[in-house]
Order: C-alpha cells, then sequence, then structure tokens
C-alpha cells in the first residue's frame, strides 16, 4: 500500500518525516498524472506547486487558516491533502470536483477562483474580515508571476500595504503563465532569481572598506547613501519594499524544509509580507518540464509519451482563425494581432512566427490588450484581438468607452464561445452574446461551420467598425459545403426552405438545426432552416418573414437566454401580430456547471434529441 493511501489527511501530514514528505510529493505527482492522463486538466502547474502544498498545510491549519489560490487551476495537491484524494479520479467530470477551488465543495476551499490575479484582492478582503471580526488566523494569498502581470493585482498590493496585521503573498515563480511570461514585471522576477548573490558582494565590500586604515568608515558611509538612490536596481524585492510590503526569498519551491522555515518566518510579520517561491512548472514528468505550455491544459493522454489519446480529426476553429489571419496580414501591413498570454491558446503562434513586429502579447491583462488595440486602431491600424469568451468580460469596460464610443476599427476573435465544458462555470462562453450586443456599435457574429468563420473574418477586416466572431472551441463543423453565400451586413442565410416549423440558428446551433431538420424529415415532417449569422444587428426582415409563412418559428442560440437573440425574435414576432407560435431554445441565466460538453447539452436541454422532444410537444 502506497504511503498516500495509509494516511489520513490532511492530519497525519504534519507527523511525516522530510523523507517521507518526499515519497508523499512524488506519490502525488503520479496521482495527478494518472488521473490527468484519463480526464485531461491542468497538469504542469499543479506538478509544480506540490511541495509548495505540502508546506502550506504543514506549517498552517487549514480550514481555520485560509489559502486563496489564483486561477485556481494549481489546487490540484490541494485538494488531495484536504481530505478529497478519493474523489480525485471524478475531477473536471460531471457531478465529480471541480477542476478549481469551489466553496460549495469543501471549507478548505476559501474562495472560488478561475480567472487570474484576483488572489491578492480576495485574500485582503479575506484578511480586513478577520480583523474586523476579531479573528486570529492566517490569510494567504498564493499568486504565481503570470498571473501578475495583471493590473487588478498591482490594485491590491496597492492596498495591502496598509494593512496593520499578517497578511502573506506567496509569489509561485515559475516564469510561465499559460504561455512564457513577457514584459517588464517578468524581466524584474528574472532580475529577482539571479540576485541571490547580492547579500554576499554587499558583505565584502563592507568588510573591505571598513579595513581601510584611517578613511575607511567615511568611505563607507558614502557608499551608503549613494546606495540608497540606487538600491531598487539591484536589492531583491525593493519593488515590494518600496511599496511597503515585506519582501522574503527567493525560496526553492521544492525544499519542503526550507518552505516551511520560510512561512513561518513570514507568518511572524505584523502587516503584508511576499514570500517569493520559485518553482518549475511540470516538475517530475519529462514532457512537461520540456513543454510546460503545451501541458498546462491538456486533453487525455498516454503517459508514457505525453500524446494525447484521442488527437483531433479535422481543422480546428481555431486553425481556421490563424490560417485566415496569416493569409489577410500577408496582404495587409495594418493588421496587428493581440493576445492576453494565450497564444497558443487562440491560435496566434503561427501570427507571431510570420509577423513578430504585428504581435503583441500583453500578458494576463484583458482591460490593458481592448485599449492598446483601440489605440492601434486609432493610429491607422487594423488589430484583432483573439481571447477567450469567458475572458473577454474583463475588458468588457474598456470594449463600450474604448472601442465602440469611438467607433474604432477592433476586431475581436472570441474562441470557446459558448459551452467548454470540463473547465466549469468560470470558464463557460455563455454570456458574451448578452453583453456584446447590448453595446451601440457593436457588430456581433457566429459562423456555421469553419469556412463562415474565414469569411466572417474576412468580412470584419472590411467593415471598419467594431465587431465580435465568436466560435466554439475544438474541431470545426464542415457541413453545409453547399452553403456558402457571400456575407452581407445584418443578413441571415436561407439554408432550406419548408414549410410548418421553421429554425432560426445562430452559430454552433446551425449544426444541431441540420441534426433536428434530419430526423424531422425521417418521419415525415418538413421545416425550413435558417443560419442567424449576426446576433447584432439581427436579421428583423427574416424573422419577421418566417412568423408571416410559419406556425412554429424555433430560435436556437448557445448562449443565455437574457440578451439573446431569442428574446429579441419574440419581441419582433409580436409587433409583426403574427399568429406563428415562437420558441426560444437557449441556456437559463445560471451558471453552468462542469462536465463533458454532451452531457452539458443534454442536461440543458439544447441537444438535438432534447428539442425535437419539446418541438413535438408543443
Amino acid at each position: 500500500m502506497s504511503l498516500l493511501d495509509k494516511l489520513d489527511l490532511p492530519t497525519d501530514l504534519k507527523k511525516l518525516s522530510y523523507e517521507e514528505l518526499s515519497e508523499l510529493s512524488s506519490e502525488i505527482r503520479d496521482l495527478i498524472i494518472k488521473t490527468t492522463s484519463e480526464t485531461g486538466g491542468h497538469l504542469a502547474s499543479n506538478l509544480g506547486v506540490v511541495e509548495l502544498t505540502i508546506a502550506l498545510f504543514r506549517v498552517l491549519d487549514p480550514p481555520e487558516d485560509k489559502i486563496i489560490w489564483d486561477v485556481g487551476h494549481q489546487a490540484y495537491t490541494h485538494k488531495i491533502l484536504s481530505g478529497r484524494k478519493d474523489a480525485f479520479s471524478t475531477i473536471r467530470q460531471m457531478g465529480g470536483l471541480s477542476g478549481f477551488p469551489k466553496t460549495a465543495e469543501s471549507p478548505y476551499d476559501a474562495f472560488d477562483t478561475g480567472h487570474s490575479s484576483t488572489s491578492i484582492s480576495a485574500g485582503l478582503g479575506l484578511a480586513q474580515a478577520r480583523d474586523i471580526m476579531g479573528a486570529e488566523h492566517t490569510v494567504v494569498s498564493v499568486i504565481g508571476d503570470g498571473a501578475l502581470t495583471g493590473g487588478m493585482a498591482y490594485e491590491a498590493l496597492n492596498n495591502a500595504s496598509r494593512m496593520k496585521k499578517n497578511f502573506i503573498i506567496v509569489l509561485n515563480d515559475n516564469n510561465m503563465s499559460i504561455s512564457s511570461n513577457v514584459g517588464g514585471v517578468s524581466n524584474y522576477l528574472n532580475g529577482l532569481r539571479t540576485a541571490s548573490g547580492y547579500a554576499a558582494l554587499k558583505k565584502s565590500v563592507e568588510s573591505r572598506l571598513l579595513s581601510l586604515p584611517g578613511i575607511g568608515s567615511n568611505v563607507a558611509k558614502r557608499v551608503k547613501r549613494a546606495k540608497d538612490s540606487i538600491k531598487q536596481l539591484v536589492i531583491p524585492g525593493m519593488f515590494f519594499e518600496d511599496m511597503g510590503i515585506t519582501y522574503l526569498g527567493p525560496v526553492d519551491g521544492h525544499d519542503i524544509r526550507a518552505l516551511e522555515k520560510a512561512i513561518r518566518a513570514a507568518k511572524k510579520v505584523d502587516h503584508a509580507v511576499l514570500l517569493h517561491v520559485i518553482t518549475k512548472k511540470g516538475k517530475g514528468y519529462g514532457p512537461a518540464e520540456a513543454h510546460p505550455e503545451k501541458f498546462h491544459g491538456v486533453e487525455p493522454f498516454e503517459p508514457e509519451t505525453g500524446n494525447k489519446k484521442r488527437p483531433g480529426t479535422g481543422k480546428t476553429y481555431g486553425e481556421h482563425f490563424s490560417d485566415t489571419l496569416v493569409r489577410l496580414a500577408a496582404s495587409d501591413s495594418r493588421i496587428t494581432a493581440v493576445t492576453a498570454a494565450m497564444a497558443d491558446g487562440t491560435g496566434l503562434g503561427k501570427f507571431s512566427q510570420m509577423f513578430p513586429d504585428r504581435f503583441f502579447d500583453v500578458g494576463i491583462a484583458e482591460a490593458h490588450a481592448v485599449t492598446s488595440a483601440a489605440g492601434m486602431a486609432a493610429g491607422g491600424l487594423r488589430p484583432v484581438v483573439a481571447v477567450y469568451s469567458s475572458f473577454l468580460q474583463r475588458g468588457f469596460d474598456q470594449i463600450i468607452h474604448d472601442v465602440c464610443l469611438q467607433d474604432l476599427p477592433v476586431v475581436f476573435a472570441v474562441d470557446r464561445a459558448g459551452i467548454v465544458g470540463s473547465d466549469g462555470e468560470t470558464h463557460q462562453g455563455i454570456f458574451d452574446v448578452s453583453y456584446l450586443s447590448m453595446i451601440p456599435g457593436m457588430t456581433v457574429m457566429a459562423p456555421k461551420n469553419g469556412r463562415e468563420l474565414e469569411q466572417m473574418l474576412e468580412f470584419a477586416f472590411r467593415l471598419g467598425h467594431p465587431a465580435a466572431i465568436r466560435y466554439p472551441r475544438g474541431i470545426a463543423y464542415e457541413g453545409l459545403s453547399g452553403s456558402d453565400a457571400p456575407i452581407e451586413y445584418g443578413k441571415s442565410e436561407m439554408i432550406h426552405q419548408g414549410k410548418g416549423t421553421a429554425l432560426f440558428a445562430l452559430g454552433s446551433m446551425v449544426s444541431t438545426a441540420v441534426h433536428i431538420r434530419e430526423k424531422l424529415l425521417a418521419s415525415g415532417t418538413d421545416c425550413t432552416l435558417v443560419n442567424a449569422r449576426f446576433a447584432k444587428p439581427l436579421d428583423e426582415e427574416m424573422i419577421r418573414h418566417l412568423c408571416l409563412t410559419h406556425e412554429h418559428l424555433v430560435i436556437l442560440e448557445e448562449s443565455v437566454e437574457n440578451g439573446g437573440i431569442g428574446l429579441r425574435a419574440c419581441r419582433i414576432a409580436a409587433e409583426a401580430s403574427a399568429e406563428c407560435r415562437v420558441k426560444t431554445v437557449s441556456l437559463p441565466d445560471a451558471y453552468v456547471e462542469h462536465g463533458d460538453i454532451d452531457s452539458l447539452r443534454k442536461m440543458l436541454g439544447i441537444d438535438s434529441g432534447s428539442i425535437i422532444e419539446s418541438i413535438r410537444g408543443e
């Protein structure tokens, strides 16, 4: 029996020797690799924090002491140590453990996380609540160096400097976010990593100066005054120290003994303290150590090689976007691409290699990404911001204030739109149609297949106004090869003219509508199928026509009902005074849990079988 199986966690953790802790670390890594190879998940980030998590649990007393994990995709060891080992095989599966901290799942999860750069703010709030409530527990926010590129982290640091009681910030520094870190913060942290010789140099210089007969003491004082003006250039952590936050480190993030000593020291500080921990992303698994960006979020894989178990069998939507953008940029030098630490995930890797001077990775800073793109557009360029749907929410004000208010030609390539599956509530891209459609001056499109995504990208650059194209994750639908009508602004596409029932589908729901029509035809029932193409402006003329010529109109969209195209279609139908019955198929105004996409679609009633049942039931 393994050591991990013998332990009553977390109770027994503090009883182990350091030799046993080394064995435990290896067993935890093996469990994480084995589980993610079967379920998929976040691998490299979790392998890098095993010893850090063990040290935190040994020095602290969670759940009374609070640990907040920034983003939370590195909390697998936290879940294993906090009594969820036996359920760990269910992680990211429907009805199983969440892939992120979730307060409803365990008292050990102090705060729900999923997006980046929030942990210091949340931890600061918990520490302030502790102090006002007269409690004495420890609050620790763990934030990665990649998340430290987000502006919200600095807003929190600025306020943390006012703390009059202990608040610990652990900087988990692995020189990675999802893609490699970029920018000034990364360069600063690189300096800290290599500054271990500073103290020894300082001691040597002072000793030599003081040994000079007669003048040594005066020279040493002059050097000290000069040092004060340049110290922030050479002393580790002076950036944080100058803010009023005590800096400790760097500490080897894989040395449990050293980590425990540093955490105990941090607990003694009577204000905000930053503990700088150096870790290796992917630690203990060769393929992940060699290519940490590829093993950030993984599909099921062969643990021996790291190769995917189910390789893709077609071109993804991201690849359609990537190839088209590169082709267009080759003939238009104004086209630029902006991403927030997601170059590979959004399909901009090829663009970055071919046009490095026109590629901008701003780090995990979506608000800045949007406004910098606005500035590019104001300067005559034609930027595209490639971003996941759930992350674009972080730049909402900038879309309104900096892009649309000025009617600047910024194109938003909104990847992972709709249900994304196993990452759960914080990552489902189900709100973009609603929040983008409410903004004056914004055009919102959704392609029925990969080829139409290419057409829409070309159209968006020709449009010369703010435009967003939302498309799902994964292999692109390539059906309807005979339906490639040119895109006209605000116009839908008639795919099949039938009678009785009309299906008006947006984006990913077009393929679902095709399946519905095929099943209805097999039972002898004809129907009309229309590809909406535009969520904004909605093709009101087509909706009125369908209402006046059909008994039943079904609106299909993979987004929340409130603010979606369905409610707007109902208004248009009512104004047309039509007798047609209008049914909306959309997602409830609720957060969608984690699980595989097919199961979630069936649970939510947006799969073809459920929709047919609802049509026949009316």
